[in-house]
């Protein structure tokens, strides 16, 4: 069963792949379009199948308490380096596994419909399902190679979806960028994987963490300094998530990858991929504990993500980049959870996520759709009442999203109870970094329900802004479309209310066993439930604020917000810049990197190596060749006379040897 359910979209992928590399030439359609359902019939006939087992599995594994690990074979066996092909399913793997197939589920069945125009049906199938057949490698790891073999497997898969329109160059340049920035990521993370390697001596999770308490004071020696061995092994590791899930400094690739389907952008930046990160933090727990210097550096870098990516969010035009940098900014939630030792927390808020932000991706795609393909939300409004179902799932992903609801009586969505614990326990954790990431939270718990009505009004509210032609097209999804909709809008009220006594309630010790560790000297997630009554109020307080004032700005007052971006327009410059992360890379990266390899081409593989090795070889050889055709002259005399200079030459030789 366990196996079954990881390997079953390799195979869907992998029989879509070949009928991708068979299909008929687009002219024949009849026969196209029967492979093009034969593609999008096994893949999501094997996805289906796949997240049955995931659900088969949670109960067994994680409601069940009956942790297991099936060891399938012998991967590498080299020295002190031995590693098993195997699947660790304990209940945080468990999880994983169920917020993967769900939603990877959901995003196959969307696309047949959101993708039945398109030319090439089966590559795109078959890359969702390598995608996902990764990530479910990922987070059945049993130890830090194969961990690394899907963490890489997911980035290729990433670079292939988001490049999926090869023939746009803005598509090519996002897949580029994508797999570049997580590359310097990944860096780290391979650095991490072989520090814990020297300190161990061993690459299996289950060894490492039951040595980790007695590595807790080593130091190792590096670049003629003494270092704490666990928190270089740490924050070495936190790279790589920081890559793979956005955080500031390289979440660059993020927005950029919206060029990429719809679809694409609701598996990788809403549930899967982008979560990698926050799963490897929690997963290797028992390294962080030992570590404060590394936890103190995942609050803060978590904590400045959330509110950065918020602040930007405010600004954006473009219907997908929205959602995309709201999604950065949730992670940052999740992270500086980890940070404060409430893991539980950010793997609650991941899983709750997952689901109301694949509903907004999946409800942005129908919108789109229903614009004929248009995305900038300038040129939408006034469409509510031609999508109707659309319009009420967008903002039951929005108000999970803005995490409304009532304290004390356990009211609200998905979002509600995953993200105001997490405040808690970062308010809990009475430490400057715990204190610094609540403020930072509920900052950009004010800034997401801000950008979550702009969105909702410019997008729904107002006068029409597209054109006639557009306006005349507006129709709601078919439901191939809106089915998967229903799913997730299921998923993103009743996750939240389902899920919180098991996952941070007072049953959670019982349902995450082993699965993660929190030691007794970080019990912010324990004292996250009796804080004072105005914490737990003000998530609400400020979220109902910027809804409100998201209201009055584009509903009631609607050329005022023109009005503010002119009278603060450094400001909005600043954040409609991104904070001009990109031109600041571009500077001190990217155009160097480029003088530094034009130079390297000119002058010294061009001028040196080519210069004076094969190009030099073959210019002399040409000179001297040129200089002998001299000779050549076609004259008997001048014949003549080389052989006499040759004859006087050899006597002369003869008699100098002689006489010497």
């Amino acid at each position: 069963m366990y196996a079954t359910a990881v390997f079953l979209p390799l195979l869907g992928s992998l029989i879509a792949g070949v009928l991708a590399f068979i299909s008929p030439p687009p002219d024949d359609k009849v026969r196209r379009a029967t492979f093009d359902r034969a593609a999008q019939w096994v893949t999501c006939g094997f996805m289906v199948i796949s997240m049955i087992l995931a659900i088969a599995i949670f109960s067994e594994v994680a409601l069940g308490g009956n942790p297991v690990t099936v060891t399938l074979f012998t991967w590498i066996e080299s020295g002190a380096l031995e590693v098993n092909w195997a699947l660790k399913v304990d209940t945080l793997t468990a999880v994983m596994l169920i917020v993967v197939t769900v939603v990877s589920c959901m995003v196959h069945i969307y696309s047949v419909g959101y993708m039945h125009h398109d030319t090439s049906i089966p590559r795109f199938m078959s890359y969702l399902s390598l995608f996902t057949f990764f990530m479910l490698m990922l987070v059945t790891s049993d130890n830090l190679i194969q961990l690394f073999f899907g963490w890489e497997g997911v980035g290729l898969a990433s670079y292939l979806l988001i490049g999926f329109w090869y023939n746009k160059p803005s598509a090519n340049a996002a897949a580029i960028k994508a797999f570049v920035v997580n590359r310097v990521g990944d860096f780290g993370f391979a650095l991490g994987i072989f520090t814990v390697f020297v300190l161990f001596d061993t690459v299996h999770l289950d060894t490492i963490f039951s040595a980790a308490p007695t590595m807790a004071d080593a130091t190792i020696v590096a670049f003629g300094g003494e270092y704490h061995a666990l928190t270089v092994a740490c924050l070495l590791l936190f790279v790589g998530a920081m890559g793979k899930s956005a955080q500031l400094g390289l979440h660059t690739w993020l927005p950029d990858a919206m060029e990429g389907p719809t679809p694409v952008s609701a598996l990788i930046h809403a549930a899967t991929m982008v979560t990698a990160g926050v799963f490897m933090v929690a997963r290797l727990s028992p390294l962080f504990e030992f570590s404060e210097t590394a936890l103190a550096v995942v609050t803060i870098i978590g904590a400045s993500t959330a509110i950065f990516a918020a602040t930007v969010g405010c600004t954006q035009n473009d219907i997908k980049r929205v959602i995309a940098y709201s999604t950065c900014s949730q992670l940052g939630y999740m992270f500086f959870a980890c940070g404060v030792s409430a893991y539980s927390a950010g793997i609650f808020h991941l899983m709750t996520h997952a689901f109301f932000k694949a509903l907004l991706f999946l409800g942005a795609g129908s919108v789109i759709h229903a614009m004929s393909d248009e995305q900038d939300m300038r040129r939408m409004g006034g469409i509510w009442k031609m999508v109707p179902v659309t319009y009420a799932l967008m903002w039951i992903g929005s108000i999970a999203l803005m995490g409304l609801g009532i304290p004390g009586l356990d009211l609200g969505f998905a979002g509600y109870f995953s993200k105001d614990v997490i405040l808690e326990a970062a308010y809990a954790a009475h430490t400057g970094v715990g204190g610094y990431a609540y403020w930072m939270g509920i900052a950009a718990a004010f800034l997401t329900a801000f950008y979550s009505g702009r969105l909702l009004f410019m997008t729904f509210h107002g006068a029409p802004r597209a054109d006639e032609t557009t306006m005349a097209h507006v129709h709601e999804s078919p439901k191939v479309m809106i089915l998967p909709l229903l799913v997730l809008a299921a998923g993103a009220i009743l996750a939240g209310g389902l899920g919180y006594g098991y996952f941070v309630g007072y049953g959670t010790v019982e349902f995450w066993g082993n699965s993660i560790l929190a030691l007794e000297s970080h019990p912010a997630l324990e004292h996250a439930h009796h804080v004072p009554l105005w914490v737990k109020l003000s998530p609400l307080v400020v979220g109902f604020g910027g809804l409100g004032l998201s209201f009055v700005m584009y509903v009631l007052l609607p050329g005022l917000p023109a009005k503010v971006a002119g009278a603060f327009r450094p400001v909005y410059l600043f954040l409609l810049n991104k904070w001009y992360f990109d031109e600041l890379y571009d500077r001190v990266f990217v155009r160097p990197a480029f003088v530094l390899g034009r130079g390297l081409w000119k002058a010294g593989d061009g001028a040196v190596i080519d210069g004076v090795g094969p190009d030099g070889l073959a210019a002399a050889t040409r000179d001297i060749a040129r200089r002998f055709s001299r000779v050549q002259s076609g004259f008997v005399f001048h014949y003549a006379f080389a052989m006499l200079i040759g004859v006087v030459g050899l006597i002369s030789l003869y008699l100098l040897t002689k006489v010497g």
